[in-house]
């Protein structure tokens, strides 16, 4: 039997219980353009094996806000990830992208679940963050899974360059960008080699992308 610890809220959840259930439920609000900002906090604290993140229905059913399915799979990925939408009420392509976004979960899973959580300082303008980016490395240094979020319109007809400190320096990384069920963003950077240092310290230029969207890059080190 798997028990989930409730989240009171979100903002009062018991760490200790943690030694008796599986996960918590991050938040009752399955916004997702909400949820990049509740789960960034909560990751702080919480490893994305444990916190509940669920793929929910095109229009969320506490703000109203309608978002494609590429963007609520991106938030729910990097979490425990379930399901909150009726599947009954699904399309074939609906359920398709559906089928394709679990089958990316459990492929990236061992690293979502067992690397080190990383986040990246977020654009501001003023006190509210226009992107924000975070990840997961492997232990090793060798893969890297990271997300680029767009929140609000950017200031400049392209996000500031993405910089990712903390990969091993003197290895070859291949960043590649992973496509999103249902996403049609394409990055003409994707397949770049650049090392660890490069990575950190020049980063990477990508493309302009829309409010309450997202990418996802792939990056792994060379033999």
């Amino acid at each position: 039997m798997e028990i989930e610890s409730c989240s009171s809220g979100g903002a009062r959840i018991d760490l200790e219980v943690l030694r008796r259930t599986e996960r918590v439920w991050t938040s009752d609000c399955n916004d997702a353009l909400e949820r990049q900002t509740i789960q960034w906090g909560a990751s702080m604290l919480l490893p994305p094996s444990v916190m509940g993140a669920h793929v929910g229905p095109t229009r969320s059913h506490t703000t109203g806000r309608v978002h494609s399915l590429a963007f609520r799979g991106l938030t729910a990925l990097f979490g425990h990830l379930g399901v909150e939408w009726d599947v009954l009420s699904l399309g074939d392509a609906e359920a398709a992208q559906l089928a394709e976004l679990v089958a990316l979960h459990q492929r990236f899973r061992p690293l979502l679940h067992g690397g080190d959580v990383v986040r990246f300082d977020p654009v501001l303008n003023g006190q509210s963050a226009v992107s924000h980016a975070y990840g997961v490395y492997s232990v090793d240094r060798r893969e890297a899974l990271v997300a680029h979020v767009q929140l609000a319109t950017g200031m400049s007809l392209l996000p500031p360059v993405l910089r990712l400190p903390g990969l091993d320096p003197d290895r070859r990384y291949r960043v590649t960008q992973v496509e999103l069920p249902g996403a049609r963003l394409q990055w003409d950077g994707a397949g770049l080699e650049l090392s660890g240092r490069q990575l950190a310290v020049h980063g990477v230029q990508l493309p302009r992308h829309h409010p309450e969207s997202g990418m996802l890059l792939h990056l792994v080190a060379g033999d």
